[in-house]
């Protein structure tokens, strides 16, 4: 039955107007509405509802993440875009932030105004099983 609804993910903001700036303005997702519950931004079909906590802590690890095609180009768009990334000590790219796993998936991390924790990553095996899947 889920498999047939759209994912809708939640994030926490203490300030509407710079999550605003920064999913419009720096990642591109579509403003969608805003009301007394949330700021609601669309993206590749999917929502996200940005709710306001006035008290809150980031998770320590990633919240939100967007499986894309091709890391690097990604990664140096959201750069141009002024969003700063993550080079955290294990990451073997330097100069963009990417970290490539043992099996070939590459993550890179980068944080939203509030400091939640937000990535984008690139699998090998399943673009590998869906180019497959898709050419017969």
């Amino acid at each position: 039955m889920l498999a047939s609804g759209k994912m809708v993910g939640f994030v926490p903001t203490k300030d509407y107007d710079k999550a605003r700036a920064f999913y419009e303005g720096k990642l591109g997702c579509e403003f969608i509405s805003l009301d007394q519950y949330a700021l609601v931004m669309s993206v590749g079909g999917h929502k996200i509802r940005i709710a306001k906590v006035p008290n809150f802590t980031p998770l320590q690890g990633t919240i939100l993440g967007w499986e894309v095609e091709n890391i690097e180009a990604i990664v140096t768009w959201l750069r141009d875009r002024g969003v700063v990334l993550e080079k955290y000590p294990f990451v073997q790219d330097r100069e963009l932030g990417i970290w490539t796993t043992p099996t070939g998936d590459k993550v890179a991390w980068f944080k939203d105004p509030d400091g939640n924790i937000l990535s984008v990553s690139q699998h090998s095996g399943f673009s590998t099983v869906r180019k497959i899947l898709y050419s017969t």
